[in-house]
């Protein structure tokens, strides 16, 4: 499931489905790093905004794809965040590759 672009808040389900991780990991890892801080409303229903993703997409490629324990990936985001941020944006790009290519194929 792919984020809706141009839409302010995402629930933490929709999150999970794209990251495909479950919700309490990313509750988790919102109690471990303080950068993530979704929005709550009355009820304490989480609502992630587009830079509460980021920082997930930081995190997740640290972590689920790069094998970074939790405090290794803090360490990293904190000494070299901008070769992080590349990277993501390199793994978005190719995904969207990816994704257009897929298309492509079944339409052929």
């Amino acid at each position: 499931m792919a984020l809706v672009e141009g839409k302010l808040y995402h629930s933490i389900s929709e999150v999970s489905a794209h990251f495909n991780v479950a919700t309490s990991l990313l509750r988790y890892w919102e109690s471990e790093f303080s950068t993530i801080n979704p929005k709550r409303n009355a009820k304490g229903t989480r609502f992630y905004t587009a830079h509460d993703i980021e920082e997930i997409s930081r995190i997740y490629l640290l972590v689920k794809e790069k094998g970074y324990t939790l405090q290794g990936a803090k360490d990293k985001i904190k000494s070299d965040k901008n070769n992080v941020n590349k990277n993501v944006e390199l793994i978005e790009k190719l995904q969207n590759i990816r994704s257009f290519l897929t298309k492509l194929k079944q339409e052929l």
